[in-house]
């Protein structure tokens, strides 16, 4: 599966907002999902965003920080995409 730039983000901000959600991609093994979520996170939220939308920042930095928190840290990006290419 095949994500544009948009598409990624968007996936990784709805995982972020629901946790249950990464649960559930992972027991319906939606790799390319999880791995988009991944290399969200270690990216990291542009600090551009503080200056243009500061409530979506501080939204964004609570929910990073709470998926590092949660154990989001242990997944492996690269083992990820490869189980998305098959």
């Amino acid at each position: 599966m095949s994500m544009t730039p948009r598409e990624e983000e968007l996936v990784a901000r709805a995982l972020l907002e629901d946790s249950a959600l990464v649960n559930r991609y992972w027991k319906e093994k939606r790799w390319a999902e999880l791995a988009a979520l991944v290399r969200f996170a270690r990216r990291d939220v542009s600090v551009e965003l503080a200056q243009t939308d500061p409530a979506l920042y501080r939204r964004l930095r609570e929910q990073i920080t709470r998926f590092f928190l949660l154990g989001g840290d242990v997944f492996s990006l690269e083992a990820l995409e490869a189980k998305a290419r098959g």
